[in-house]
Order: structure tokens, then sequence, then C-alpha cells
């Protein structure tokens, strides 16, 4: 994705151009830094590192309320990293490490127990970090004022791996450290998932801008990934996955494609737009193929995330499945209707009549967005086999840290069959899972 945005920001940033892709390196950086850490506090440096530049880039480099959307920005992700630093900490004196695999070694052995309310604070703090990164409902309203403000290579980058920070860590340690608060949190954190899912679909189907429209999509794809990885199906957890990046190819082309519009018309209202896929067939026909691809038209790259993920959700929870079904509906419909506004009907704008289509640039990048798309979808089993070691394992994980503390720890037995499902039921649901997913 960075090649891509340094390719979309060659004629767009005029000013302080070096400071600009110094930025984006950074970024590029401390991203890579927060997927390969393994100790705690190296991560959380890298973490609180992915902030710094892309307030500046959209502070600097934004729109026209670039400082409001920038200072939100860094107070939603701020308050959420400084919780996470106290239970670091906390862990830490419990744990006596910073590094994730001994951490986790000493709660599968018993060294190291967590009693039932330690660790429901210890989860929620490192939980509430992660679900204002994602961003999950409600703490999500930072993110159309800072995809609308941002500069078009910020967006790619915020939309298409920046956001996949919150998830990536729920799964990497909310789950494994806190399986048994994980639990008990569950049908909580299934019902913010699914109202997000249709909230941001919902909203984005009403919006006039067409980058703000894009940016609630992300609120309402990510809902799936969320609730893919607390419905604890190996189906429903490597659905997940899949729509972490194939999120991040289909709104990140969405975004380039919204970008290349500004560039011509500086402008993101809908209204100003309409007929442009006569003046531009090129441009105009990318950006449906892209959002196909983001409404999860089969077999593209966005039919596979959802398909997996509502699959392993029915196994153990039909009304959630159902509820988040509709999500894929909404999509069809704020996607599509914003399309033919935007490029169909009469031209009512005269400026519209005579823009440039996509340039040789231009073309390469949606080209590579393109292949990218049809790639993932056709040939996702590639994928789904890389992920299928990992997330048993992270089941199992889950399993042997309950069967270590569940006896420190008793709960009544009326409330651990209503709210903590013991490891029995969760052998089970993987079990069904693994004869989906293998030949």
């Amino acid at each position: 994705m960075t090649p891509l945005a340094i390719l979309c920001s060659w004629q767009a940033i005029r000013e302080n151009v070096k400071g600009f892709f110094i930025a984006l390196l950074v970024i590029e950086t401390a991203m890579i830094g927060v997927f390969v850490s393994l100790d705690l506090l190296l991560f959380f440096f890298f973490w609180e590192l992915t902030l710094i530049p892309m307030y500046f880039l959209i502070g600097i480099w934004g729109h026209d309320r670039r400082i409001y959307a920038a200072v939100k920005f860094i107070l939603y992700t701020m308050f959420g990293s400084i919780l996470m630093l106290v239970a670091i900490l906390w862990l830490y004196n419990l744990a006596g490490t910073f590094d994730v695999p001994d951490i986790q070694a000493k709660l599968q052995t018993g060294l190291v127990l967590l009693p039932s309310h330690t660790e429901l604070l210890l989860f929620g703090a490192f939980f509430l970090a992660f679900a204002i990164k994602v961003p999950l409902f409600p703490l999500h309203t930072w993110l159309p004022d800072a995809h609308t403000e941002a500069p078009t290579a910020g967006s790619v980058i915020l939309a298409g791996v920046m956001l996949k920070l919150g998830t990536y860590g729920m799964l990497r340690f909310c789950l494994p450290l806190f399986p048994d608060a994980a639990h008990r949190m569950a049908p909580y954190i299934g019902v913010l998932a699914i109202i997000g899912i249709v909230y941001g679909a919902m909203v984005a189907t009403v919006q006039t801008d067409l980058k703000r429209l894009v940016a609630y999509t992300s609120v309402s794809h990510l809902g799936f990934v969320v609730l893919g990885i607390f419905a604890f199906s190996t189906i429903s957890i490597q659905g997940a996955i899949f729509q972490m990046l194939s999120h991040g190819v289909s709104t990140g082309a969405l975004f380039l494609g919204v970008g290349m519009l500004y560039d011509r018309r500086h402008t993101f209202e809908i209204k100003e737009f309409g007929g442009l896929v006569n003046p531009m067939p090129v441009l105009m026909s990318f950006f449906l193929f892209i959002a196909l691809s983001s409404l999860a038209l089969p077999p593209l790259n966005g039919f596979i995330g959802e398909f997996l993920i509502l699959i392993g959700t029915f196994q153990g929870h039909h009304a959630w499945a159902a509820w988040a079904a509709s999500g894929a509906v909404l999509s069809a419909i704020y996607l599509l209707w914003a399309y033919q506004r935007v490029g169909f009907g009469e031209v009512t704008v005269e400026k519209n009549r005579t823009l440039p289509d996509a340039s040789g640039r231009e073309r390469l990048i949606l080209a590579t967005m393109a292949v990218a798309i049809i790639f993932m979808g056709v040939a996702s089993p590639i994928f789904t086999r890389r992920m299928e070691v990992s997330t048993n394992n992270l089941l199992h994980q889950m399993e042997r840290v309950q069967n270590v503390s569940r006896p420190a720890t008793p709960e009544p037995a009326g409330k651990q069959s209503v709210i903590s499902p013991g490891p029995r039921k969760n052998a089970s649901v993987t079990k069904i899972s693994l004869r989906h997913v293998q030949p």
C-alpha cells in the first residue's frame, strides 16, 4: 500500500514534499514494527509511533478542517493507548517479563494466575485501545473526520493498514492472554459489532460527501472482522483475517479512486459529479469494479471474508449472523447508489464534460489494485490454508489457559454456563469448523 500511496501523491503534493514522504516512510516503519514485535514494550513503542506522522499528515497536508480532525484523531487514540500502557506494566509486574511468548507460557503452565476480576480489567484496557483503533461502535467518531480531511495517501494508509492494527491486537493479545474475559465479554462485543455493521452502512447511505461515505464503509466492514474474531470458531477467525486483508485492498482502492476525482474537481460533494462515465470511461470502470469488490460480489475478494465470517458465526450464533447479513445487503445499496449518482445520469456541471481520463500512472495504480482483488478472490485457498494452523493454535491456546486458570478462580456453575462457555463447547465448534475447511 505504501508504494501506491506514494504514486498517488506524485502530483497531488506540491508543498513540503520531502516532509510528506518522510512521514509516509516513518508510518510504514512503525506499522511493520507493530506487526513483528513480540515484546509488549516494543509493541507499545511502535504503536505510538504510528500516531505521530499520521497526525502531521492530516494536520499539515489535509483539507479545510484538518486541524480539528488531527487533534480529534490523536486525542481518541492516545486515550486508549494510556490505558494499554497501564495494563502492560501491570502484566509485567505479574509475569516479570515483557516477552509475549514467555507470558503465554507462564499462563498455560500456571506460573502466572490471573484472578477473574484482574483478567477482566487487563482485557478491558487492551481491548479499549484496540477498539478505538478499529474503530468499533461507539468509538468510531474520529474516523470519518480523519478520512475526510486527510490527503489521499493518508486515507489509503489509514484504511488499508492502520485500522487493522486494532483487530490484529485483539487476535495477538486479547484472545490468547485473557481467554476467560474474552468469552465473558463476547456477547457484548458481538452486539456492538453488529450495531457497527448496520449503523455504519445506514449512515453511509445518506452521505452527500463521497469520501465520507467511503469512510463509513470502514465502520461497517470492520464490524464484520470484530464479529468473526469473537465468534471463536476456526472459520470465522479465518474469515476475519481474510477480511482484514481484503478490506485494506478494496477500501484503499476506493480512496484512491475518490482522490483521483478530487484531483480533477477539488470537491467530494456527490452533487458536483454526475455523468462521469462519458468523459472518464477508464477511471469510472475501475471505480465500479472496486465498488463491486467492496460490496462482496462473488468471486471477488470482499465476498470471501464476509462469507467465511457469516458461516463461522452462524454455527454458534444464528441471530448474530442474521443481523450481520443485513450489512451486506445495505453495502450494495449505498455503493451502487453512490456510483449511479457519480457516474451515470446527465452531466449537470459543465466542468465535468472536459475532465481528463485516468493517466498512465493512475491506470497502473488502479490495475494493480484490480489484479490484487481478483487474485484474492479466485485464489483464496492460498490464504486460508496458511491461516488454518495459526487459527487452530490460537483456539487451543485459549483452551489451555482456561483449563489452568479456571480451578484457581471457580465461577458458579449457572453463571459459567450462561456467560463463559467452557473449553468443551469451544472444542466442538473448532471440530465442526475443520470439517468445513479441510478438503
